[in-house]
């Protein structure tokens, strides 16, 4: 299940409304509120894999986390993820991917800002959320 995490007004309920036996598999990319919420529905042996905390970027003062306690009678397992360390199997992965993508089994979705003016606009609206899919900026279509 997915959900964004900024339309909940209570991201523990809503964790509990689309995960009701918690969680096995939780990929990391936002942090703050929305971790919290998470380690408190985790299953027992869980995994998350950190890769961003993309609400903590831009404060002055990161948000701390409060339920880091849970992953010991949970025994969850938490560990960074950086892409760098899977380069190596990139071009296995365009041989999986690609005839996917032609099949129409798996569709993306890109946000396209035009012009190189538009791109401190763009770039700010990641760190907000204003962008929906892959955030492109088109230098120039020549």
């Amino acid at each position: 299940e997915a959900f964004n995490y900024k339309e909940e007004p209570d991201l523990d309920a809503a964790l509990k409304r689309y995960f009701p036996e918690g969680i096995d598999i939780y990929f990391e990319n936002v942090g703050g509120k929305m971790l919290d919420a998470v380690l408190l529905n985790m299953r027992v042996h869980g995994r998350i894999a950190v890769c961003g905390m993309i609400s903590q970027y831009n404060n002055d003062k990161p948000e701390a986390t409060h339920n880091l306690m849970y992953i010991i009678p949970k025994r969850v397992r938490m560990q960074g993820f950086i892409v760098t360390d899977f380069y190596h199997l990139y071009p296995k992965y365009l041989e999986m991917v690609i005839p996917r993508i032609k099949e129409g089994k798996i569709t993306y979705v890109e946000d396209v800002a035009e012009g190189i003016e538009s791109a401190p606009t763009a770039l700010i609206g990641l760190f907000i959320g204003r962008n929906v899919g892959k955030q492109l900026v088109v230098v120039s279509r020549d």
